[in-house]
């Protein structure tokens, strides 16, 4: 029972940080916090579904198709709507929130709703770990965190664009007097923020099925990771998904899984009384401000 619960402890953790680091990284360049975040990735589930079941396209196709389109809305939602009202923090909350309703209510009008909506797994079957046995799609999830993680690392470190991202995240006048257009790394953090979230959506989703009501569920896991670990902080990032995934698979085995939700909300408030700024953030907080 408890190797079990390790075991999906940690893969449920890999989930957490896979939802999580595209609204991360967003916030952490562009300052933005993009409450349509959920939104998107229910978006690019629909699309890949539609292009598979609808378009018979090949799957893989489907999935590259689906990753560009959420990339493309990420980038149209900041030139046609953050752009208006950058620096703005409550509008630009309002205006995103806003815009993932629009885009997760237009699916239940269209009336995607129900058990059918699924995507195939990546690779079909299990595998032992001692006497718990673990679908090779779980495997699968893990894999691609640790690798994103890794990949984001090295893009950040080692690409001129991934430097330009880290240079507007720490000081942005300064940025720009070497000529780094922040808009265009603002936009670009938007896009892939939302390619994030579609990679982490096709991963995901096949343990499932794709609801509507998925994207709230989303946004609010990515908000509990990102204000636990704090907002920008990659490394906050990963423990707080560790934090948090190994509380909900616990309260899972140990209490009742509907529950499950609930830590998500208690770690968000517990972490706003102790440190509002979250563990590893390097916002100010409020006795430092005033």
């Amino acid at each position: 029972m408890l190797l079990g619960t390790l075991i999906y402890g940690f893969i449920n953790s890999s989930i957490l940080a896979l939802v999580a680091l595209g609204f991360n990284l967003t916030f952490g360049i562009s300052g933005v916090a993009n409450f349509a975040y959920g939104s998107v990735y229910v978006f690019s589930g629909f699309m890949t579904w539609i292009f598979l079941n609808s378009l018979g396209l090949p799957y893989v196709l489907c999935v590259l198709i689906s990753i560009l389109l959420s990339a493309v809305l990420g980038l149209l939602t900041y030139y046609l709507i953050i752009l208006r009202i950058k620096g703005l923090a409550i509008s630009e909350v309002m205006a995103t929130f806003g815009l993932g309703l629009a885009i997760m209510e237009l699916f239940r009008y269209f009336d995607f709703v129900g058990f059918r909506y699924t995507l195939p797994v990546f690779y079909d079957g299990s595998i032992a770990i001692g006497d718990v046995y673990v679908d090779l799609q779980r495997i699968f999830i893990a894999l691609i965190a640790v690798g994103l993680t890794l990949f984001l690392y090295l893009f950040t470190h080692h690409t001129k664009t991934g430097l330009a991202f880290r240079s507007i995240a720490q000081d942005e006048r300064t940025a720009l007097t070497f000529g780094i257009d922040s808009d265009r790394i603002g936009a670009l953090s938007m896009a892939f923020g939302a390619g994030l979230a579609a990679v982490a959506a096709i991963v995901i989703l096949p343990l499932g099925t794709i609801a509507v009501e998925g994207g709230y569920e989303v946004l609010i896991n990515a908000l509990a990771v990102c204000i636990v670990g704090g907002l920008g902080s990659t490394v906050g990032i990963l423990v707080a998904s560790v934090l948090i995934g190994f509380a909900q698979t616990f309260t899972a085995n140990y209490l009742e899984p509907h529950w499950m939700m609930l830590v998500s909300l208690i770690a968000i408030a517990i972490v706003l009384v102790i440190k509002p700024s979250g563990l590893f953030s390097h916002q100010k907080e409020l006795e430092e401000r005033i």
